[in-house]
């Protein structure tokens, strides 16, 4: 019994040695580097999902994202048949929200087959929701995308590691802009309907340790989506 205790207690230790706390975001100060740009990786196939309409509005969406396929060894191959369509899959849509780990989108007219890129910047798109209740008031069509825009922590990916950031589109992916500020993380956003506003939070590593924590600064911000322009305003709850 004792030297299943020792056994397990050596895999454990093991076990936790091997997780690398990875920073969220090293700074130029500490390493005499600018945050690189990356560049398109050309290894995996990038496979779009069948197109998407959110009611009432004109416009298809067409998520992108890369397609890989893992044999039972870890070696990614790649096949166009013989696998079920689930794997296939990239993201997911409900709610007015479509989620998944895309590096696109492109939108459609229905009335066109025209096809339009989001962005030509190498991202990462978590999440991208369509504001219902803002248009059932104000008739504007606005998308919001949770998104990985730089590799802030220099390991020369972009994953869930690096900050998330916050952007805004009209509804055929025009005007895409982003909405908080580089080098802080988005914490969370929402919509208040009364107002027509999107209230949103951030926070900063002022301490520049690569980690966000309570030694941090929050900060708080809308935009007046009755505005055309949707200028980012502070504001100072506490």
């Amino acid at each position: 019994m004792k030297n299943i205790l020792i056994l397990g207690f050596t895999i454990l230790l093991f076990a936790s040695c091997g997780k690398e706390n990875k920073p969220k975001i090293v700074h130029a100060e500490n390493n005499g580097k600018e945050i690189p740009e990356l560049k398109k990786d050309t290894a995996f196939i990038e496979i779009s999902d069948l197109p998407i309409q959110i009611d009432s509005t004109d416009y298809l969406i067409h998520p992108i994202g890369d397609f890989r396929i893992e044999d039972n060894r870890g070696k990614i191959i790649y096949k166009s048949s013989g696998y079920g369509s689930n794997n296939f899959k990239i993201s997911s849509y409900g709610g007015y929200r479509i989620s998944g780990d895309l590096n696109n989108v492109k939108f459609q007219h229905v009335d066109s087959e025209k096809l339009s890129s989001l962005t030509e910047n190498v991202i990462k798109i978590h999440s991208l929701s369509f504001l219902r209740k803002v248009f059932d008031n104000t008739k504007k069509q606005l998308l919001i995308y949770e998104v990985t825009d730089r590799d802030t922590n220099q390991d020369g990916k972009l994953d869930f590691s690096d900050i998330n950031t916050l952007y805004i589109s009209k509804i055929n992916g025009t005007d895409f802009r982003k909405l908080t500020d580089n080098n802080k993380e988005l914490i969370d956003w929402k919509i208040i309907e009364s107002k027509n506003r999107l209230y949103f939070r951030t926070i900063e590593d002022i301490n520049k340790d690569g980690e966000f924590d309570k030694k941090d600064i929050v900060h708080y911000k809308f935009v007046d989506l009755n505005s055309d322009n949707l200028k980012v305003t502070e504001y100072k709850p506490i």
